[in-house]
């Protein structure tokens, strides 16, 4: 167990390094983020509060989760993870990275770490974990967030332009700068300067002999998303029966129309959304995001 302070972006506060045993023994490193111990508190305390469980998307990790979890350690205990293949969890070389491994991951931080029922927040690829978990396990859920993840099938169109992007990346970088100016401006996929965009990535490379590079597999990357991108993901959607919330931006990748239908097919669905913000909206709209997101998990893991 490891326990650092003022680190994952979270000055003067505290961030609990807990280790968890994913599907096939895998090693998964899991955050708990907490304030400091209060006289006759502390992680007692915290552990009484309402548990949420933070999931990045494909290339993310738990650290990115530090700004929205410290709001919500005020009213909750919120958990980031970082999943297999990211972060500081193992990368097996031979997977899987499969929906049902992420998915069963997942459950047993929920079981590890005593969360449940459990809030669930998802950023694209970890909002579909977040949903399949909900609609598998209704059992250890009290409520869902999906962030900006489609449920109709991408196609293979949208694998063949991940497989070019990644491609494209001029790695290795000579310094961080580097990689906040071409993913934040320079990036040809871009429409126009993204600056949140450039931080996010630089969140997740580390600096090699040669210069930085990724903390994880682009191969590995694209084996995930094959798993899911061929697919639609409705059925599972409306099997989930407790609040849910669909956020998405406006310049996002899901569309309002699909949005909306997503909202219509979940039982206990909610809409909001954010203007000004693509893909990576809890980053580029902080303080919307989170006016979106609290008063939803407050209402949701109420007891009672």
């Amino acid at each position: 167990m490891e326990l650092l302070k003022g680190r994952l972006g979270v000055p003067g506060h505290m961030v609990q390094r807990i280790d968890v045993t994913g599907v096939g023994g895998v090693g998964l490193a899991a955050w708990e983020f907490t304030d400091p111990p209060k006289i006759g508190g502390g992680l007692e305390e915290s552990e009484r509060r309402p548990g949420v469980l933070l999931l990045h998307g494909l290339m993310g990790r738990a650290s990115h989760w530090a700004a929205t979890a410290r709001r919500l350690s005020a009213r909750h205990r919120p958990v980031a993870l970082d999943q297999r293949g990211h972060g500081r969890s193992e990368k097996p070389a031979d997977g899987p990275y499969d929906r049902e491994a992420y998915v069963d991951d997942a459950i047993a931080a929920v079981e590890q770490l005593g969360l449940a029922p459990v809030a669930l927040v998802g950023h694209a690829m970890g909002a579909l974990t977040a949903w399949q978990l909900a609609a598998r396990r209704p059992d250890l859920v009290s409520a869902l967030v999906i962030c900006d993840m489609r449920a109709s099938a991408l196609g293979a169109a949208s694998q063949r332009e991940w497989t070019e992007w990644f491609r494209s990346w001029p790695v290795p970088f000579a310094t961080l700068a580097d990689v906040r100016r071409w993913f934040g401006e320079d990036d040809p996929t871009l429409e126009r300067p993204r600056p949140a965009r450039g931080e996010f990535f630089a969140e997740v490379m580390a600096e090699r002999s040669d210069g930085w590079r990724p903390v994880f597999s682009r191969r590995q990357m694209l084996t995930a998303r094959e798993t899911w991108v061929h697919d639609a993901h409705w059925e599972e959607l409306a099997q989930v029966s407790c609040p849910s919330l669909v956020v998405r931006g406006l310049d996002a990748e899901l569309g309002r129309a699909e949005a909306m239908e997503m909202v219509r097919v979940l039982p206990r669905g909610a809409y909001a959304e954010i203007p000004d913000a693509g893909h990576l909206l809890p980053w580029e709209q902080p303080d919307a995001w989170c006016a979106a997101i609290e008063p939803f998990l407050r209402t949701a893991t109420m007891p009672g």
